[in-house]
């Protein structure tokens, strides 16, 4: 299981910013084995993917925003191929989408793409936040809706489990109707105070083990730690967080 922990690079985004090339060496030195990308800090995916060859990281997948799926298609997937992923992830709803009426539309799109891209070899999945859970759409709520397993239903999950507990809802449970249609699973913890904030994995009220026990027999391909907020420093944090999932692997390991 530990060759499937990946930290999701907005979470370090500041430290990105100053130095990215640095950053993925020090992530591959803490014991990393992948990374999620979201943007590339003006460097060229040439210079990133010499990096990872560089240093043994592997792609876990990349975050594109669905302004750019629709307008960038062929690029990303250019992008895509250099970075050594088939894993694409719309990160979020546009605001101006979250409606009923926008979260059809917003889907049909989505679908479409994933239709698309599939020839090729791609996957598109879709990363939830809370508000979701806030729209009813035939009968069912929009991430639902959203991610309906189904045949005619391209699109696959990347389910958030802090936002779907930040929801009220048990994640554990939540993530049973995506088996083999969710190639990633995003990780982060919730703190056990008024807030229910980020906190590193370990560190809050969020029971990983019974959702890694159902990852590894559902066709996850990565568990990708996420922190949208560090209170301290954010490269301490994935360390930390790191630290406390290789301890849950090592337990878990001889019921695996």
């Amino acid at each position: 299981m530990k060759q499937k922990f990946a930290v999701q690079l907005y979470t370090l985004r500041n430290e990105c910013a100053q130095d990215f090339p640095g950053v993925l060496r020090e992530l591959k030195g803490m014991g990393w084995a992948g990374v999620e990308f979201a943007g590339l800090h003006s460097y060229s995916a040439e210079e990133i993917a010499e990096v990872l060859q560089g240093t043994g990281l592997q792609t876990a997948g990349m975050h594109v925003s669905f302004e750019r799926l629709n307008s960038e298609l062929e690029s990303v997937l250019t992008e895509a191929r250099r970075l050594n992923t088939s894993t694409l992830i719309c990160p979020t709803v546009p605001r101006e989408l979250r409606n009923e009426e926008g979260f059809e539309q917003f889907h049909a799109q989505l679908n479409d793409t994933a239709k698309k891209i599939q020839p090729g070899g791609f996957t598109l999945s879709f990363h939830n936040h809370a508000f979701e859970f806030e729209t009813i759409i035939n009968g069912k709520n929009a991430l639902e809706y959203i991610l309906e397993p189904s045949a005619d239903n391209a699109v696959l999950a990347e389910v958030d489990v802090y936002w779907v507990a930040k929801a009220r809802q048990d994640p554990a449970a939540f993530i049973r109707l995506y088996s083999h249609r969710m190639p990633t699973i995003h990780l982060k913890d919730m703190r056990d105070d008024e807030s229910r904030s980020f906190a590193e994995i370990g560190t809050g009220v969020i029971n990983f083990d019974p959702i890694l026990i159902w990852g590894e027999g559902n066709g996850v391909a990565w568990y990708v730690v996420e922190q949208d907020v560090c209170q301290g420093n954010p490269m301490d944090c994935v360390k930390l967080s790191l630290t406390n999932l290789h301890r849950i692997a090592e337990r878990l390991g001889e019921d695996l």
